[in-house]
């Protein structure tokens, strides 16, 4: 038996598990850069069109957000819209399909038990990583035909498509490496996601002030491929170079380390809990403390750079219609700053919304763990279990918004000389956002008491949220659609005016969703499978 031993029978099986999650993966993010060149087509008809656009596209605020515009042309206004959320995506769904299928594997136990069979000590990861080229491969190749479809050149589309699956196969191999570092699959995936963080943070940054930041970043690396603009078909090198460097990294790591460990050894704790140790809420902040503070500094950090980017959108000179349409959607009526303000903390709320559903989440991973059952069978009862991680989930949601809403108040008021009076209405725009998040964290909570092998699709529904609320204008979609998502209900702060009613209304439906979740959760058997 040599180390590859299995590979082609985990394939099939990785592939059978996820050939529901991977086909909508694939799908959705095949059709979002086609159906942006064809809304384009209808939005700038002419070429005065797209050069009034594009003379507006160069505002350092925009460039922050989106990346810098280097082709005057649908496509190239095609790779700027859609290109960073493309990158962002296809780079969560690979990270997430390698933990999912190597650490959470290890985790649960099942691999230990797959590893007594045939199987070599590469074959996991190598299978994984197989699985998640196949569907960056499907991406790449239905993105390209897509956006040809719509009229746009063909090695444009060859650009755009392959740097959306190189970006998707560098962050597969930073998770292969992640995936080695830890036992737990949820800090692999945290470390792989703040390194993605991280990389969004490096191209904002680079692309309005030092541009060698920007190179630093892969998604920088992706926008300079410039499909449509003169593509650079060497920086294809870059990623695959770097990709191989983080493969052979998680491969030497599985050789050195046991199966279900990982490379950083678990510390022991004491041989007596500590006092502060004697209540469920005490072994919840444990438990989520970690998760919390990196999701505190990362969305800290966001705030402070984008509050930082607004200040100069207010330096746009007589705006195209159609743009300042656009941002008035996103962001309410009351001047372009505002617009910015409110779009990009819309943005914002929907990021803290993944910390809640993978907080409320957290309960189902204790349970299928078996951990909660030593914990239930004590004292504590099912109910007071639950509200001890909720308040997390809940409260926590609430710290992050509140951080990256001062963090954003004092650099932009900072910045305009009124860092008292941007603080507190920055504040108010982030904190806005909570309801909206509350509710993810309800629809969770009734997953896992109601259909707790369904609990996977609280971050469907989030994918959701995002696509529907950024692209839902774009694509021309009904509104009763676009409603459907609780942030499209949340008032758009600062700027248009605060309704009380839409705040009420999703506190509301979160309550209902948590109190259907607890009562299910209450009555079924636990643990299920």
């Amino acid at each position: 038996m040599n180390s590859l031993t299995g590979t082609y029978a985990l394939m099939r099986l990785a592939l059978r598990l996820d050939r529901v999650r991977l086909t909508v993966w694939v799908l959705g993010l095949a059709v979002m850069p086609m159906g942006t060149a064809a809304n384009y087509v209808k939005l700038y008809p002419t070429e005065e069109d797209l050069h009034a656009v594009s003379a507006v596209l160069t505002n350092p605020s925009l460039v922050a957000m989106s990346g810098p515009l280097f082709g005057v042309s649908i496509g190239g206004l095609t790779a700027w819209k859609i290109g960073v959320t493309e990158f962002i995506l296809v780079a969560l769904m690979s990270l997430l399909t390698v933990v999912r299928h190597t650490r959470t594997e290890e985790e649960t136990g099942r691999l230990e038990l797959i590893r007594a069979t045939v199987i070599g000590r590469y074959a996991p990861l190598t299978a994984a990583l197989l699985v998640t080229a196949l569907a960056n491969l499907a991406i790449a190749v239905l993105s390209t035909l897509g956006l040809m479809a719509a009229g746009l050149p063909a090695a444009g589309s060859a650009a755009f498509g392959l740097a959306t699956g190189l970006v998707g196969m560098l962050f597969a191999a930073i998770a292969a490496a992640s995936a080695q570092l830890t036992q737990s699959a949820r800090t692999a995936s945290g470390i792989a996601g703040a390194v993605l963080g991280g990389t969004y943070l490096l191209r904002a940054v680079g692309d309005t002030g030092p541009t060698w930041l920007s190179w630093v970043s892969p998604t920088g690396w992706a926008l300079h491929m410039r499909p449509y603009a003169g593509e650079r078909w060497w920086i294809a090198a870059l990623f695959v170079g770097v990709a191989a460097v983080f493969a052979t990294l998680g491969y030497a790591l599985v050789h050195r380390r046991d199966v279900g460990a990982g490379l950083l050894p678990e510390r022991p704790g004491p041989a007596a809990a500590s006092p502060a140790l004697r209540s469920p809420l005490a072994l919840a902040w444990r438990l989520h403390r970690g998760l919390l503070l990196g999701w505190a500094i990362g969305l800290a950090l966001t705030g402070a750079v984008m509050g930082g980017a607004a200040a100069g959108i207010g330096d746009l000179k007589s705006p195209n219609q159609q743009l300042t349409d656009i941002l008035t959607r996103m962001g309410g009526r009351s001047g372009l700053t505002d617009a910015f303000l409110a779009a990009i903390f819309g943005i914002t709320g929907m990021v803290a919304a993944a910390y809640t559903v993978q907080a409320t989440l957290r309960l189902r991973q204790e349970e299928s763990s078996g951990r909660v059952e030593a914990l239930l069978a004590t004292r504590v009862g099912r109910l007071r279990w639950a509200m001890s991680h909720l308040a997390f989930a809940l409260l926590g949601t609430a710290l992050l918004l509140a951080l990256s809403g001062v963090a954003g108040g004092l650099v932009y008021g900072a910045q305009v000389h009124d860092i008292g009076g941007q603080v507190g209405r920055l504040l108010g725009a982030a904190l806005v956002q909570l309801p909206a998040a509350w509710v993810l964290a309800g629809f969770g909570t009734a997953l896992i008491g109601l259909v707790p092998r369904l609990s996977a699709l609280a971050w469907a529904a989030l994918i959701l949220s995002v696509l529907l609320v950024e692209l839902g204008a774009l694509f021309g979609l009904s509104q009763w659609i676009v409603d459907l998502t609780p942030f499209a209900h949340v008032p758009k702060l600062p700027g248009s005016g605060f309704t009380v009613a839409p705040i009420l209304w999703l506190t509301v439906i979160a309550v209902a969703l948590g109190a259907a979740g607890l009562a299910g959760l209450r009555r079924r058997d636990m643990p299920v499978a």
